[in-house]
């Protein structure tokens, strides 16, 4: 989709260094990306109650596995 918007210089600089990307075509892209990226995820307190994990789950075992 083709469209014209006018976007702060100053914000669009940083977002240009901050991210490595060239134009500001990717930056628009990118930052839309991560918006629906980000908005998409299921909120964690919305699972509360409703995840049955394996019987014999431990946690704490998996992590001191990983260290």
């Amino acid at each position: 989709m083709r469209t014209n918007i006018v976007i702060d210089d100053g914000i669009m600089q940083k977002a240009m260094y901050l991210s490595g990307l060239q134009t500001k075509k990717e930056v628009v892209e990118r930052a839309l990306s991560e918006f629906v990226a980000n908005h998409s995820r299921k909120n964690l307190m919305d699972l509360k109650g409703k995840i049955k994990f394996a019987d014999g789950y431990d946690y704490k075992a998996m992590r001191e596995d990983t260290l």
